[in-house]
């Protein structure tokens, strides 16, 4: 089976280079790291810590992680991987040159052996569920602790997962850590061949995200420049699809509040220039974030154009929609407007995090929309009620609080393993 399972890494690895460089004809950041992707780049010296952060929300929750590790273990270098240029963005931006940033080798096992040579990680950590045969199995044949940090798997996952039990039951047996987010995930973990002693339950580190001290100030900043007296929502980490669900709500709420203010924030920048020209086919008054543009009374919409500001858009506004989850995308992380204190608005789609959405839900912080319709009155409902967006933001507070300590656990596990 593993060699059926390398037949087929070799024979898609073409078509994956392929579809880097065509998405690289529309954006650069696509190009960059190629190299990387096959296990090429500077040998590093002295002994190091590879974390593996998929993505942008992988890298958010990866950050406190991160500090602690170079705050606790100076003697380390400390790696970072992601697989996509967002990620790698975000990296630059929240962690500077304190790690060395690359791009995750594609799991063929020449790429995956020169990774190793290059970087010689003394413990492999992998947040949330990448499961990559050869780079396990590659750990188990160096040697190198690997632990699956925040480690979850889906009911819909492991059904996938069980028909390549034949690929991952030997990599799972390497002596491989799972830190689970709940028991639920360990037992999944455990249903596909995980050692059950070295699967453990920590919590989601996420829930200890904390976000940046002066966020708050600058967003009231922004708030009292651009829109002091308007009524603001946010639609956070909008895909394809979406935007024009978004407008369509916001057309709706402007009928109830003519003065109404929306932050328009697309998830990825090389979908900024389409999202432009949606909004002008549409007639709408808008400013870009990128442009400085003054925003205007009859400016409606404000798209946010730039990277690294959504954080500073959700405390700048009243109400919070948190996007990649109108349609089935699978939502994106709502701790972030939660940590605010800003109510949460979700799309059905959060099958990404579910128990976090749940917590939200039950909780009474957060609410899901299904159409525009939904999303109209749900915002103007909101805007309209001081009370309950402070109940709402008060109680999204109160589940990160009861459910931090997930990275403390997670350390405790760690730090033996570097010892």
């Amino acid at each position: 089976m593993r060699c059926f399972y390398n037949l087929l890494v070799y024979l898609a690895a073409p078509f994956a280079l392929l579809l880097q460089l065509w998405r690289g004809l529309r954006d650069p950041s696509y190009r960059e790291g190629l190299g990387e992707r096959f296990g090429l780049g500077p040998a590093l010296a002295g002994p190091t810590i590879w974390i593996h952060a998929v993505s942008v929300g992988e890298v958010q929750a990866a950050e406190p992680l991160v500090r602690r590790l170079l705050a606790r273990h100076p003697q380390y270098q400390l790696v970072l991987t992601t697989v996509t240029p967002t990620g790698a963005a975000r990296a630059r931006q929240l962690l500077g040159d304190r790690v060395q940033l690359r791009f995750v080798p594609f799991d063929l096992p020449g790429s995956v052996r020169r990774f190793f040579d290059r970087v010689q990680p003394k413990l492999a950590m992998i947040l949330e569920t990448e499961l990559w045969p050869n780079l396990y199995a590659e750990c188990g044949r160096r040697r190198v602790p690997l632990v699956l940090a925040s480690a979850r798997m889906s009911p819909r996952s492991v059904g996938r997962y069980r028909l390549l039990v034949p690929v991952f039951r030997r990599a799972l047996s390497y002596g491989i850590v799972i830190a689970a987010q709940s028991e639920a995930d360990a037992e999944r973990f455990r249903s596909i061949g995980a050692v059950g002693p070295r699967t453990q339950v920590t919590g989601n580190i996420k829930f200890d995200f904390q976000p940046p001290p002066d966020v708050e100030s600058r967003g009231r900043q922004w708030r009292a420049q651009n829109a002091a007296s308007r009524p603001v929502w946010v639609a956070g980490s909008t895909h394809d699809g979406e935007e024009a669900m978004v407008l369509d709500a916001h057309r709706r709420v402007l009928e109830r509040f003519p003065d109404a203010l929306l932050l328009l924030v697309p998830r990825h920048p090389q979908r900024f220039d389409a999202v432009r020209e949606l909004l002008a086919k549409r007639g709408v008054c808008f400013a870009s974030r990128s442009t400085d543009a003054a925003i205007l009374p009859a400016t409606t919409v404000m798209l946010g154009d730039t990277m690294g500001e959504l954080m500073m858009f959700y405390a700048a506004a009243d109400v919070a929609l948190v996007a990649g989850s109108l349609v089935p995308i699978g939502g994106h992380n709502l701790l972030e407007p939660a940590s605010l204190g800003r109510p949460v608005l979700t799309g059905p789609h959060n099958f990404n995090s579910e128990e976090i959405a749940q917590l939200l839900l039950d909780a009474g912080a957060a609410r899901i929309v299904t159409d525009p319709a939904e999303l109209a009155q749900a915002v103007a409902e909101l805007l309209g009620s001081a009370t309950r967006r402070d109940s709402m933001g008060a109680a999204g507070r109160a589940v990160l609080d009861a459910n931090r300590g997930a990275l403390d656990r997670l350390l405790r596990l760690v730090e033996p393993l570097l010892e």
